[in-house]
């Protein structure tokens, strides 16, 4: 099958730095690059957290893909970005893992603003078809945003945080159950035991077959629970031979990508705007459309398994 199915020809992007919201109680205000095709209306949206260490201006690979097929891609600088060099002894470290979500939620309850920041944009934007990505850290804050939960030292699910603006999520590399947490990180990552109970959300769950996460007891295959252990509809996609930057996200030429494989990037672009195009569109086939064509390949990079 065709990827022209799939990929429609990029559109010229406009992409706007910094965009600043106020943010009481954050400690500073908060900075987004917004990144949007130049011409059109209803336009989607896709709030995208970023992993550990990085900033509004990494992701490019996936953000100016995005734009260039018809999305208006917004991108906060958590606090524990590199850039804004937050030392540990701050006491808003213990709560970072929050306050990115809060970053999250001040980007939809933002959104207008957000609009008139970018020139020309405003009026262009579908308030109503609205997702959620994120890869690494930045898919855990994410997650809350679909309904997952953190459970407390007891086990008992902490704050819904889940959000109905927001209708579908991509999840790049979501860590698994906070149980096979090695000791080291179980001690200093207490937020990093989640619930996949009540995230109900539909998402897209990607994981790399080689992932093989230092922060936690198992094989990657930790990087699945999200999709096994949570109701309703989701897709899993598997990627052959990747590891924790899915053959380099984060960047082109990326010093942190340890798998680069552009074609492997290039099937990511191409999967995650079909799927998001048909979760966020029910009449738009094309998700169905690039899963069969990558059922098919000679030699594919991966698989996809889908449940409802």
């Amino acid at each position: 099958m065709s990827e022209s199915t799939v990929v429609r020809p990029p559109a010229p992007v406009v992409s706007v730095r910094p965009v600043v919201l106020a943010a009481p109680g954050r400690g500073a205000d908060l900075q987004f690059r917004v990144s949007t095709p130049a011409a059109g209306g209803a336009l989607p949206v896709i709030v995208f957290s970023h992993g550990f260490g990085c900033s509004m201006d990494d992701y490019a690979p996936l953000a100016d893909h995005w734009a260039a097929q018809g999305f208006v891609v917004v991108q906060p600088t958590h606090l524990d970005s590199r850039t804004l060099a937050l030392p540990p002894e701050d006491p808003r470290t213990p709560r970072i893992w929050r306050h990115r979500i809060d970053d999250l939620r001040r980007a939809l309850d933002g959104l207008e603003v957000l609009e008139a920041a970018v020139p020309g944009l405003a009026g262009r934007v579908d308030h109503d078809r609205i997702a959620v990505g994120g890869h690494s850290w930045g898919a855990q804050s994410a997650s809350a945003l679909l309904g997952a939960r953190v459970l407390d030292a007891g086990g008992v699910p902490g704050e819904d945080m889940s959000d109905a603006r927001v209708k579908a999520g991509v999840l790049l590399a979501l860590t698994g159950l906070g149980d096979d947490l090695t000791p080291f990180a179980r001690e200093n990552f207490p937020f990093m035991r989640p619930s996949f109970d009540t995230m109900t959300t539909p998402a897209l769950i990607v994981a790399g077959d080689h992932d093989q996460s230092l922060l936690s007891t198992r094989g990657p295959d930790w990087f699945t629970d999200p999709y096994f252990l949570s109701p309703g509809s989701k897709s899993l996609l598997t990627l052959f031979g990747a590891e924790h930057s899915l053959g380099g996200i984060t960047g082109y030429g990326a010093a942190a990508t340890t798998d680069e494989n552009p074609a492997r990037v290039a099937l990511l672009q191409r999967l995650t705007t079909a799927y998001l195009r048909g979760a966020l569109d029910p009449g738009d086939t094309g998700a169905r459309t690039a899963a069969a064509a990558l059922e098919e390949a000679a030699d594919p990079l991966g698989k996809i398994q889908t449940k409802e």
